[in-house]
């Protein structure tokens, strides 16, 4: 694909994300905030404990969180028992005997440990639970076309079965890709690795910021994915939004974004597969 068609489809693909951006949060964006909101991050003990418990398990809550979801735990429903803290108001007399850090917390501190009960999300019924949209279609060949690419730069592609909650992780020369994501999430996972490989290696990376990094690399995805022919449905926008982007951090950043994207649409695309009709 010749150079200026490939930046020309960067070009359409940027100039869709950023309308999105730039008409705020999605609907279905601030309803995952809202349930990411609710939900406690647990400990590494408490983990333990759901997994002994129920080790299918997959989200957990307590009663009252289900409810505020428009969710109801089931009757006869047994709970799992975790650790949960007891946090109470700091009193003058507690603030001058705790050090200044503690004390800064919100005037509250953890006074001790009780046990409490959660439920999983497959002991409930109600309402479905909002997710984040997915990036759908079929890349073809188009992810050999990518792995290759990393090859050429120095970069290893490796497959793994878990990496701790994340899709994929860069970790300079070596991307890991977690197995069992479709098609056409794959692609788009490689592509905001091998972003982000490009783009915030040694210097690069010092000198920006994680809303930065993570608003190029997931933009440079969109871009792929768009000129690849996949559908994204908003995902690149909800995504950045999570970060704390928006169309500001974009545009700061849309040299980089493109020059990194023209490069991808370049190796991975032939030019008569455009996902966009060219003059």
């Amino acid at each position: 694909m010749k150079n200026e068609q490939a930046k020309t489809l960067a070009d359409q693909a940027l100039d869709q994300l950023a309308a999105a951006l730039a008409a705020g949060h999605s609907d279905r964006l601030r309803a995952y905030l809202g349930t990411m909101a609710r939900f406690h991050r647990y400990s590494f003990g408490n983990i333990l404990l759901i997994a002994i418990q129920k080790p299918d398990a997959c989200r957990v809550a307590g009663y009252q969180a289900w409810r505020k979801l428009g969710r109801f735990v089931r009757k006869g429903e047994k709970g799992i028992v975790i650790i949960a803290p007891i946090v109470r108001r700091n009193h003058e007399e507690d603030r001058r005997e705790m050090d200044s850090t503690a004390a800064d917390s919100h005037d509250r501190f953890v006074a001790g440990f009780k046990a409490a009960y959660v439920f999983d999300v497959s002991q409930t019924d109600g309402e479905p639970l909002p997710e984040l949209s997915e990036v759908t279609g079929d890349p073809a060949g188009k992810t050999d076309k990518l792995r290759g690419l990393a090859g050429e730069l120095g970069i290893a592609v490796e497959y793994e079965d878990d990496l701790g909650g994340a899709d994929g992780v860069s970790s300079g020369g070596r991307i890991a890709l977690r197995r069992g994501q479709t098609p056409a999430e794959e692609f788009s996972t490689l592509a905001h690795e091998l972003a982000h490989e490009m783009l915030h290696r040694g210097q690069d990376r010092s000198a920006t910021t994680r809303t930065i990094r993570e608003t190029e690399a997931e933009a440079v995805a969109f871009v792929v994915c768009q000129a690849a022919g996949l559908r994204t449905n908003g995902a690149a926008a909800d995504y950045i939004q999570l970060y704390h982007g928006d169309k500001e951090t974009l545009a700061a950043s849309l040299a980089r974004i493109q020059q990194a994207a023209t490069r991808i649409i370049q190796a991975v695309i032939p030019a008569r597969e455009d996902a966009y009709a060219l003059a």
